[in-house]
């Protein structure tokens, strides 16, 4: 199999044969996704294998072990009233799993294809409450689960070069996208896209369900002071955005809700 890879003309055969099946993206603007669900959570597992290896490297991966049992357990409650929301188009066919990095002076969060989600602990303590923490995870989960983190691979990397990650054939690439993949552009209609479904999710969940837009003013805010999030500055927001999420959870009449922050200030506290 490597070996064929390697041949250019079955590379062309094996993407026309993917792009028989492709999922077109949802808004139908930015181009055709060629690979399947499965592609995407077998690449996804060989970026977070790679990703785990290089945090781990710098002593900045909050392990799951029992030292951070209590840290997992409070995060992990968080992500699974998102994932049960009923709205997570592929909660039974990924993975879905979530690790800290251990990094306060950096407020970001990114997602793997297939639902492996890492969250930076200067986000989480940089958040006021667990609200706008559901509604990041909720962003993150959305760009896997609409497979927006594919497509801006395959976008950006081209299909030869995925279809060569995907038999394992290119370890230093896997390397290097592992490494920038906090740092991906999303397109704007994307963007949208998962804050939208935030929303959505969140609504079925006893979060406030504009949790997502509470994070991005208070990012907009220290932004005009000179110092914004890293999250920020690779997804941007200006007022349209939060005005389009706040608008979005005024017509699921979902914006008001109060949750205990108890176990969010005492995840802040352990991390």
């Amino acid at each position: 199999m490597l070996h064929l890879l390697r041949k250019p003309w079955l590379l062309f055969s094996l993407a026309a044969t993917l792009g028989g099946t492709a999922a077109c993206s949802s808004d139908g603007g930015d181009g055709v996704l060629l690979f399947s669900v499965e592609d995407d959570k077998t690449l996804g597992q060989q970026v977070a294998d790679q990703t785990d290896s290089t945090y781990r490297a710098k002593g900045q991966l909050l392990e799951r072990n029992t030292r951070n049992a209590r840290a997992y357990q409070l995060l992990d409650g968080v992500v699974n009233k998102v994932l049960n929301s009923g709205e997570v188009r592929y909660r039974n066919e990924f993975p879905w799993d979530v690790k800290i990095i251990k990094d306060d002076a950096v407020q970001n969060a990114f997602a793997t294809p297939g639902g492996h989600i890492y969250v930076y602990s200067g986000l989480i303590k940089f958040l006021d409450n667990e609200s706008e923490l559901a509604g990041i995870l909720g962003h993150e989960i959305a760009h896997a689960d609409r497979r927006h983190t594919s497509k801006q691979l395959q976008q950006q990397y081209g299909i030869s070069l995925m279809l060569s990650l995907l038999v394992g054939d290119n370890p230093n690439q896997l390397v290097q996208i592992a490494t920038g993949l906090g740092q991906l552009k999303f397109s704007r209609n994307d963007e949208t896209e998962a804050d939208q479904y935030s929303v959505v999710y969140l609504n079925k969940t006893q979060y406030a369900c504009d949790g997502a837009a509470g994070f991005f003013i208070k990012a907009e805010s220290q932004n005009q002071n000179g110092n914004p999030p890293a999250f920020l500055s690779t997804h941007p927001a200006p007022a349209t955005r939060i005005q389009e999420i706040q608008t979005k959870a005024d017509q699921l009449n979902c914006r008001t809700r109060t949750v205990s922050n108890s176990n969010f200030e005492e995840l802040k506290r352990i991390i």
